[in-house]
């Protein structure tokens, strides 16, 4: 069944760039068939400013300031290539408060990619909570820098923002701190059942019919819970769940060995399929560190999940490394879709397209009436890839191929 919503005429998706397809696939899933640059002006002054106008009828002197009266102002926020992530934040924040200026009562951001988590605590043990007591180390780390990822939420809150939805955030700190200053009008989704169906439907991994042969990987202590949640929801009895340790011992070197809690050893397991999980990849050396690891095992088949991929340079070189057979990641930064972006990983990497699946998140927090899909994602796959036999676009399509074989 496909998923389709009416959009509320009380529901306006924009975004802080005046062409930003992954927002106008968000719209139009949400059945909003206005072009974004349509409903908002991203006007800027000579001096540079940025000022943004929600465009109305230049006719009506009745409702002056009154455009948004009672309406819903969905901000959709991305990396891009024409802008830094500072200047769409300060338009997340300006757009925020033009929409609440001019009469509207909710205004929702959604940013797959949070901006500013990786700055989740700072140069005192009381700024930040972890899972872990912080000693002196770690809060030597954060020295001269500044809190910011909590600055960022409490400009959000001041400039008029009531609801954040993002993707998959790794940080436990950055998490409590969105939870609390939006009084759990904080979203993080996990996708599970996008990455559950691709891996169960797609011939990406070689594995028996109870997951004889499947090897789901933990990088650390702190991506098990998300990666056990992985197991439960694939439900197949026989894979077995493996868990690394890493420990810095510089700023750029890290040591790989198995967590002396994980729930398998590497006996019995040659030959298998082993998908390892990450929330994100910047410069990939643990990755490829935990990737030439697990290749004790000599696996069958050694694929890499990851929800956000920041593809530079650095990445790209590193992870071309053949210690990693395949990459399946979303599009929450949507520049991995160019392909110039993928580089050399163009013939080994799979990119599962979230917006329809964001779309339907976001009507079920608004409580729009919608139309369920099971599956709402699309696959980017390029042709390089060597598992390339057709175009498979719709998530429904894999079943198509899997007969086919």
């Amino acid at each position: 069944m496909s998923f389709s919503t009416t959009c509320s005429s009380n529901v306006v998706v924009v975004s802080n760039t005046s062409d930003n397809p992954f927002a106008i696939d968000i719209a139009y899933a949400m059945g909003q068939h206005e072009d974004i640059a349509d409903l908002i002006s991203m006007k800027t002054f000579m001096n540079t400013e940025f000022c943004p106008r929600f465009i109305s009828d230049e006719f009506d002197m009745d409702s002056i300031g009154q455009t948004l009266n009672g309406k819903t102002v969905v901000i959709v926020s991305t990396s891009s290539h024409t802008k830094s992530r500072q200047e769409l934040a300060m338009s997340n924040l300006v757009i925020a408060r033009t929409a609440k200026e001019n009469g509207a009562k909710r205004v929702v951001l959604v940013e797959p990619d949070l901006f500013y988590s990786a700055q989740d605590r700072g140069a005192h043990a009381n700024l930040g909570e972890t899972h872990f007591k912080r000693d002196v180390k770690d809060i030597k780390k954060f020295d001269g820098q500044a809190f910011t990822a909590k600055l960022y939420a409490e400009l959000l809150k001041l400039s008029g923002v009531d609801t954040v939805l993002t993707i998959h955030n790794h940080s436990h700190s950055v998490q409590r701190i969105f939870s609390d200053i939006f009084e759990n009008d904080f979203h993080n989704l996990i996708p599970y059942q996008i990455y559950a169906h691709y891996l169960l439907n797609s011939d990406i991994l070689n594995y028996g019919p109870d997951g004889e042969g499947l090897v789901l990987c933990a990088p650390d202590k702190g991506a098990r819970d998300f990666v056990k949640e992985m197991f439960n929801t694939l439900g197949l009895s026989k894979a077995k769940f493996i868990m690394l340790d890493k420990e810095r011992t510089n700023e750029r070197k890290v040591e790989i060995t198995l967590h002396n809690e994980s729930e398998h050893t590497f006996e019995g397991l040659d030959g298998c399929s082993i998908v390892l999980f990450d929330d994100m990849v910047r410069t990939g050396g643990t990755v490829v560190k935990s990737c030439q690891f697990l290749q004790k095992i000599k696996p069958g088949r050694m694929v890499f999940a990851v929800s956000h991929f920041y593809a530079s340079d650095e990445g790209r070189e590193r992870m071309a490394h053949p210690a990693i057979g395949e990459i399946l990641t979303l599009n929450t930064l949507p520049t991995i879709l160019n392909r110039d972006e993928q580089g050399r990983l163009r013939k080994k990497l799979v990119v599962l397209k979230v917006e329809k699946w964001l779309a339907r998140k976001l009507s079920h927090i608004l409580e729009l009436p919608t139309h369920p899909e099971e599956n709402p994602y699309k696959i980017d796959m390029s042709s390089k890839n060597p598992r390339f036999k057709r175009k498979i676009w719709n998530s429904e399509e894999l079943q198509d191929l899997k007969k086919s074989r």
